[in-house]
């Protein structure tokens, strides 16, 4: 079975969806923690109550992203992960986590990537008066949501829909979709092993 880890840097509604499939059989993969960089962060409740570990880690207190990224890394060899799943983390991946899981950090992005990139995508879209956004599921590059598109749905906008509307749409899309990626990547992980 793979084993995920997940990376959240807020309230975690994705990592719960994703735990609930887990639990439910739906999705045969194995949490073995959550990462954050936020010591408030609510995903980090929601893992104590489905009994997984949580880290936190202050990338204020290291000198560099190097530095915070190894430490990181640790955790994930010594909990054997052999895919990484950004929901909500909101900081960029760097050279040491890229290196160490090549094809294997995914992250999802609540727009239809190229369209909205960056972390204020669903206001974007709504402020640009378009007629649809979407939801992106991809793997992750040094780029800012620039790597390779695993798999993308559209949301179509209600011209009549405000901000939260929209936002409450875009998040049903994801827990939809996000959950399946992560089967199908895992399921094409397992073939290789």
């Amino acid at each position: 079975m793979v084993n995920i880890a997940v990376f959240a840097s807020g309230s975690g509604t994705n990592f719960e969806t994703i735990l609930q499939h887990i639990e439910d059989g739906s999705l045969p993969v194995q949490c073995q923690c959550l990462i954050v960089d936020k010591e408030q962060a609510y995903a980090r409740t929601r893992a104590k109550q489905h009994q997984i570990e949580d880290y936190y880690f202050n990338p204020k207190s290291y000198p560099n992203k190097e530095a915070y990224e190894k430490d990181i890394l640790k955790v994930l060899k010594d909990k054997n992960v052999d895919l990484i799943v950004l929901s909500g983390y909101m900081r960029f991946i760097g050279k040491v986590l890229l290196e160490a899981y090549p094809k294997a950090i995914i992250n999802l992005h609540p727009a239809y990537l190229p369209e909205f990139p960056g972390a204020h995508s669903i206001q974007d879209a709504f402020e640009a008066g378009v007629s649809q956004t979407g939801v992106t599921v991809h793997y992750v590059d040094e780029g800012v949501d620039t790597g390779p598109i695993i798999r993308q749905e559209r949301v179509p906008i209600d011209p009549n829909w405000n901000l939260e509307t929209l936002e409450e749409h875009v998040h049903a899309m994801e827990y939809d979709l996000f959950w399946q990626v992560i089967k199908s990547v895992a399921e094409e992980m397992e073939g290789k092993k």
